[in-house]
């Protein structure tokens, strides 16, 4: 449940910090005092869309701070996504600055407004004032009666098999429609891999060609300066290694006489090792080496179709062989895509799929309907709609559509004996006030989320049919914790607390909101109030005491 609400520089509020108990609290106060701002800043913990709209005049930015309970499913989430968790309370926390950006932490560690979304749904459910204008559209019809079936990830998975099979089917279109134009490609495609694989080049063959092709045409003169090399170290008359020979020998006898001219022998004699083994190394390799016009012919040649092949596409060489594999790849593909009875075969599978998820969802919706209609009816019969009855109906799709087999329908007869008709056609005002509170109220008693918050919810209704609902909404508190924004003291008197919203002005002459939490006294005040206007007389006050009491 919410605990504590902390909001600074927010539209009208300056400085404002609340702390919030379990039970059914109400907010109430003159007509744009900022009732409704407490519940837009509490939203956008939440992850709602905010901007630089929303920064009190004057300041340079907005920073507003919700600290929840936390219970076992938001301690699962807050695990999983390593939000560490202090104690058993959650920290949400949105800062928009003057330049519009906006930040979003969780439990003091940097998140993203999706994470907020997702935590946020799990602790708080708003029913907004406009919620029975909503119940105008088909759309929010079928959300409102999923969501309070459960059925939303069944929805959901529906959804994604109805466009799967949407795509299936329209790669098929785009297949016929493209017949021509394919099969142009496909022999295009066609004809540049046969050229490909005439010329079979491998991987790394070009740099292999061009370092033989580099090797042979300079044959002879690696020739000439191998046999020159050699003849220098040990084939001719003062060839470098006899020499060498002959001074490490001559020093040998002369270390017997000296030893300290064991230190240049110790040099010498490697080095004549060294050259040993260079003469032994090039005498090998001039036995291999030896012009070979032939095989550079051959060479040349091959360099010349690799070459040839490169330009008439336009390629570097030594990308050929991977070109050649991309277009076996593209030609398999537009195969694939020119297989018109694989992609009947896949619209089928895919048909298939759709239906046997929108089955299992039209069952599980038929029996979530008999519910809701009857937990609405009898709802009904408590607001003052004494006879009348409530339905929602799924009017089959011949061929199903996005959202299932069926279309979810509002269906209602405001009194006995009338018959039922699209809630859009024949509710007034008044009686879609009623029933929309009636199906806040009932499917928030189906929902586990912990907190919930109504925004004058209770418009266009008074009367008897006030006591009602504050009586429903007093009850709904006593398993969790109910905010409620009203302007019926009728609802206000139920309250386990009240918190009364005032406008005023501070020092620089600018508007700001206040909350006040209301004693007993003043809570008698109020209630006169909200019954009898600005003037407040003794029979008002009478009045206020008895709704208290009661």
């Amino acid at each position: 449940m919410l605990r504590h609400l902390s909001i600074r520089d927010f539209v009208i509020v300056a400085t404002l910090d609340i702390e919030f108990d379990s039970g059914f609290t109400v907010f109430s106060g003159e007509t744009g005092a900022g009732k409704s701002i407490l519940i837009d800043a509490l939203a956008l913990t939440l992850g709602a869309r905010a901007d630089a709209s929303v920064i009190r005049t004057g300041e340079s930015r907005a920073d507003i701070i919700a600290e929840f309970d936390a219970y076992p499913q938001v301690a699962r989430w807050l695990e999983e996504h390593a939000l560490g968790q202090d104690g058993d309370v959650v920290m949400l926390r949105r800062v928009i600055d003057a330049g519009g950006r906006s930040r979003a932490f969780i439990n003091g560690t940097p998140a993203t407004l999706t994470q907020l979304r997702e935590v946020g749904e799990m602790l708080v459910d708003i029913h907004g004032q406009h919620a029975h204008q909503l119940l105008m559209r088909p759309d929010a019809q079928r959300e409102l009666f999923d969501t309070h079936a459960g059925l939303t990830d069944s929805a959901a998975g529906v959804n994604r098999a109805w466009r799967a099979w949407r795509d299936a089917q329209h790669a098929i279109d785009e297949a016929q429609s493209r017949d021509r134009e394919l099969q142009l490609e496909r022999e295009r495609l066609a004809w540049q891999l046969s050229e490909f694989d005439k010329l079979a080049s491998q991987p790394g063959e070009w740099e292999e060609v061009s370092a033989e092709h580099h090797r042979l045409s300079h044959s002879a003169s690696l020739i000439d300066d191998v046999q020159g090399a050699l003849g220098a170290l040990s084939e001719s008359d003062d060839a470098m290694i006899s020499q060498l020979g002959s001074i490490i020998s001559k020093l040998r006898g002369l270390a017997d006489i000296d030893p300290e001219l064991n230190d240049a022998l110790a040099a010498l004699e490697p080095a004549e090792i060294q050259l040993q083994e260079a003469s032994y190394s090039l005498s090998h390799y001039a036995q291999r080496l030896e012009l070979d016009p032939d095989r550079l012919a051959q060479v040349e040649k091959r360099m010349e179709q690799l070459h040839s092949t490169a330009r008439k596409f336009r390629l570097l060489p030594e990308t050929l062989p991977e070109e050649h594999e991309a277009r076996r790849r593209q030609l398999a593909e537009l195969d694939a895509a020119a297989d018109l009875d694989a992609l009947n075969a896949a619209v089928e599978k895919a048909k298939g799929a759709y239906f046997d998820q929108a089955k299992v969802l039209s069952k599980a919706r038929a029996k979530a309907a008999k519910a809701l209609s009857k937990a609405v009816t009898e709802g009904m019969q408590e607001l003052s709609m004494a006879g009348g009855s409530f339905d929602v109906a799924l009017v089959p799709l011949a061929d199903g559509g996005a959202n299932g087999l069926e279309q979810i329908e509002f269906r209602v007869a405001g009194h006995a004996g009338v018959a039922l008709r699209p809630l859009a056609k024949v509710a007034s005002g008044g009686e879609l006030a009623r029933i929309s509170l009636a199906l806040a109220v009932i499917a928030s008693a189906a929902s586990p989320t912990p907190t919930l918050i109504f925004d004058e919810v209770d418009t266009g209704i008074g009367g008897g049919v006030a006591e009602v609902v504050g009586r429903l909404l007093h009850q709904l508190g006593r398993d969790r914790q109910v905010l409620c924004v009203t302007h019926l003291p009728q609802v206000a008197a139920r309250g386990d607390q009240h918190f009364q919203v005032a406008k005023s002005s501070d020092d620089a002459g600018g508007t700001v909101s206040t909350v006040t939490a209301l004693s007993r006294a003043k809570r008698v005040e109020e209630v006169a109030r909200m019954l009898g206007g600005l003037e407040i007389t003794a029979t008002t006050r009478k009045h206020a005491k008895e709704m208290l009491a009661a």
